[in-house]
Order: C-alpha cells, then sequence, then structure tokens
C-alpha cells in the first residue's frame, strides 16, 4: 500500500451529548460521509475505522457499502485509539498514513490531494488554516494580553505522515498527553508541513455545529437523475418490489433478487452525479451478486454521491405493470425506501401504472419501473 487512511470514531461525544459519529446529517450517518470520502479517493489504498467498544453494529450500518477494512476497537482516549490503528497496520504497512476525525464530514479530494502531494517533500503535513481573528488572552472576565497572531494557524485534519516516523513517535509517546498527531510528530522531531486547510472541512463537536453542517449541505447545485428498468415473469410465488416481499402467482426473474423497482432507483442515484449505471457496478455475469437483495446496491450508489459531497433530496418510483396490485403495499413501500435512503417518508413517493394491456407489461410478461430522484451536492463533483 502506498497510501492509507485511519478514521478514528472511538469517542463517546460528551460535548455533543452522545455518539455524534452516528448522528443523522443528511440522511446518512456523519461518519459515513468522512467513510467515503476516503474510500472513493483514488489515492487511497485502504480505509480503517476505529470504533467504540460495543458499536459493531451502528459501524455495520453506518459503512454498508463502502470498501473498507473490517473496524478496530479503539482506547481510552484519541491518542490510545490512534496508536492502536497503527498498530494494526504496522502487519502490513503503507508508505504513508493519513489520519482522519470522524467528526470531521467534509473532507474533500482536493484536501486529500494537498496532504498526499506535501508527503513528497515532508515526513509530515497538516491542513490548517491562518488564524484571522484578533486573539485576547484574559484573567478572569477582563483582557490581559493580546496575543499576536501572525504565525498561529487553526489544525485540521486528515494529519499525513510517512508512516514508520509517525508509528515510532506514537510508541515513544506513551504515557504522554497530546493535543494532536502533528504534536506526536513534532516531539519526536519530525518536520510537519503546513497545507492550505478548508472552512467547510470543520469539527462537528456541539449539536450546533451538526446544525452547521445539515445548512452547508442545503446549499450548492441541484440536480436530476432517472432509471428505468425491467424484467420479465416467471413461474413462481412472489415478486420483490421496493424491497417489499408481495405474493403474487409469478416472479420476476434477474440475477440478483430482481427488485426492478430498487434497480430503476439505483440507475437514477447514479446518473444523478454522472456515475454510470447498475451493470458497470454490479455486472450480471458476476456471481457475487447472485440473489442479492437490491438494497445493497441502492445503499452503494447513495455511498458515492455522499462521497461527492452529495445528499439525495427525494425520490419518485412508478411501477409499471398489471398486477401485482401496489395500492395495498404502496404504505409498506414508501417506508422501506425511507429506511433505505435513511430518509424521511415525506420524500419518497411510490405510484403504478399500467400500460392498457399494451407491450410486455400489459400482457402480463413482466413488471418495469421508472426512477426519479433529486440530490444536491455541495462541494462540488
Amino acid at each position: 500500500m502506498r497510501n492509507a487512511a485511519l478514521i478514528v470514531a472511538a469517542g463517546s461525544g460528551l460535548r455533543f451529548g452522545g455518539r455524534k459519529q452516528y448522528a443523522s446529517l443528511g440522511g446518512v450517518p456523519l461518519l459515513r460521509h468522512a467513510v467515503a470520502a476516503f474510500s472513493a479517493h483514488p489515492s487511497i489504498d485502504a480505509v480503517q475505522v476505529m470504533i467504540g467498544d460495543g458499536d459493531d453494529a451502528e459501524y455495520s450500518s453506518a459503512v454498508d457499502g463502502l470498501d473498507v477494512l473490517a473496524p478496530v476497537t479503539g482506547g481510552a482516549s484519541r491518542q490510545e485509539s490512534v496508536r492502536l490503528g497503527l498498530e494494526t497496520f504496522s502487519k502490513d504497512p503503507p508508505e504513508n498514513i493519513l489520519i482522519h476525525d470522524a467528526a470531521r464530514p467534509f473532507p474533500s479530494a482536493k484536501l486529500i490531494d494537498g496532504v498526499i502531494g506535501a508527503l513528497a517533500t515532508a515526513p509530515g503535513a497538516i491542513p490548517a488554516l491562518p488564524v484571522t481573528d484578533t486573539l485576547k488572552r484574559g484573567s478572569g472576565d477582563r483582557i490581559s494580553a493580546t496575543v499576536d497572531r501572525s504565525d498561529l494557524w487553526r489544525a485540521q485534519t486528515p494529519q499525513g505522515f510517512h508512516f514508520s516516523k509517525i508509528f515510532e513517535a506514537h510508541r515513544a509517546a506513551i504515557g504522554e498527553t497530546m493535543t494532536d498527531d502533528a504534536a506526536i510528530a513534532e516531539a519526536g522531531g519530525l518536520e510537519v508541513a503546513l497545507v492550505a486547510g478548508a472552512e467547510e472541512n470543520f469539527k462537528v463537536t456541539t449539536e450546533g455545529d451538526l446544525a452547521r453542517a445539515a445548512r452547508a449541505m442545503t446549499i450548492g447545485e441541484t440536480r436530476i437523475g432517472s432509471g428505468y428498468d425491467l424484467h420479465r415473469l416467471e413461474a413462481g410465488d412472489h415478486v420483490i418490489l421496493c424491497g417489499v416481499k408481495i405474493p403474487f402467482e409469478k416472479s420476476l426473474r434477474g440475477h440478483s433478487d430482481a427488485d426492478v423497482a430498487l434497480h430503476a432507483l439505483t440507475d437514477a442515484i447514479l446518473g444523478s452525479i454522472g456515475a454510470g449505471d447498475i451493470g458497470q457496478h454490479f455486472p450480471p455475469s458476476d456471481p457475487a451478486w447472485a440473489g442479492k437483495a437490491s438494497e445493497h446496491f441502492v445503499r452503494h450508489a447513495l455511498s458515492i454521491l455522499v462521497a461527492k459531497g452529495g445528499a439525495l433530496v427525494n425520490a419518485d418510483v412508478t411501477i409499471i405493470c398489471e398486477g401485482p396490485k401496489i395500492g395495498p403495499h404502496r404504505d409498506q413501500m414508501v417506508a422501506r425506501l425511507a429506511e433505505i435512503l435513511d430518509t424521511s417518508p415525506t420524500r419518497i413517493s411510490v405510484k403504478a401504472t399500467t400500460t392498457e394491456g399494451v407491450g410486455v407489461t400489459g400482457r402480463g410478461e413482466g413488471i418495469a419501473a421508472q426512477a426519479s430522484v433529486s440530490v444536491r451536492l455541495t462541494l462540488g463533483v
């Protein structure tokens, strides 16, 4: 491996009032935003997440469909969690390691590129922003001094290092208390470069910060995506539509579970961000997808959207068939789609129509579906 990412998500979130890494942001857990950004980056070869003891179920749900290594349980402090993560990587060490806080949900590809690029000339690099506010030192409720801000910077993550160097520095710092990995590097005598940080790469510490992140996701461009799919019917006793199993006199034929509605929805999400189609990501020739529940395809498409700094706004699905009757199952379908997309049912629509006996669907030979989605992109593609 050349570059690996270690994402720290083992904290208890005392200032937040709970484990903020699993709080919902834009319809998906906060943690997923950071993980998706690194797992989708072409220069990152592996992503490891440090989680809290007992967080396995929530973690698995949060990263479902993302390309990540098995999680590792963190320690009593952030510093210990990072060291434990480095210990895990030491069995097959990368050349460089980027250490990132899960509480920073918006690390852009440009930011990650900047840190990696700086490691070509320095053993460590961090993104940072210059301090622009006038700084005061206080004594009680009175100013005691004005602090020179000319050489002061606000440190961010991901903080990148040559793996062997930061691993050695972390081991040497056992028993010490440092505020970040750059401080550990400095204590170990390593030169750490400064690269341009980003205002949107802020840390979610309080409920107010989470609200700020949610507001940030409402700013940007809106895109539309559409999808269409059709599957033939064959002998059977049920169909699966929108993730709901419906008793019927026939079944849909397909390599996966043949959920034509979710296939159309997957294509709609991928189309909204120019990410190809379902066949490119899940080729029917691959036996890995035989009988697979189609919700995995939708979650995968959603993770790509999130990695690009986007969020789903709404989804509209139309099922085209002569049977089964969709009306009795509509509410359950809406609820299931809302669960899969981790959004409100008020943002989901499921409709049905027939073709008045015309064509493949009209003759009862198949079921078709079309889907439309709108998405909001905040960080660009």
